[in-house]
């Protein structure tokens, strides 16, 4: 929750290759204080089986800039090991994995406000947006 000297953010993903919240993606967070100020790491958690970080660490009093960096090649791989197993005739280039191994998402921030960052994913491509 924030306060009026601080940001919140909150994230989830949902991969468009099958409907489904993706589950198990670590995700970092890091902030900055300035446009020039050097990133400061503030910890991680992992998406669960809603494709929800329920438990990302508060943001610093001061922060203007927020980065997310999510680990979605792990996500692909696993998910192609049981997509092959499913489904005989899927496509070869699935079992390579993600074309993106990391997905990394800045964004300016003021104090007071709640960032919601969804993360819409396949294995091709990715795009994001301010929810609500």
């Amino acid at each position: 929750m924030s306060t009026s000297a601080t940001a919140s953010v909150s994230t989830h993903i949902l991969d468009t290759s099958v409907g489904r919240p993706a589950e198990g993606v670590a995700v970092r967070l890091s902030a900055r204080t300035g446009r020039t100020a050097h990133w400061q790491g503030l910890g991680g958690s992992a998406t669960d089986a809603d494709g929800r970080c329920k438990d990302l660490p508060a943001l610093p009093e001061g922060t203007t800039h927020v980065r997310l960096d999510f680990a979605v090649e792990p996500y692909f791989e696993e998910s192609a090991k049981k997509q092959a197993d499913a489904q005989q005739d899927a496509p070869a280039n699935r079992d390579s994995g993600a074309f993106f191994p990391e997905v990394a998402i800045t964004f300016a921030v003021e104090a007071g406000e709640h960032y919601h960052v969804p993360l819409l994913l396949n294995p091709f491509g990715y795009s994001v947006y301010r929810g609500s």
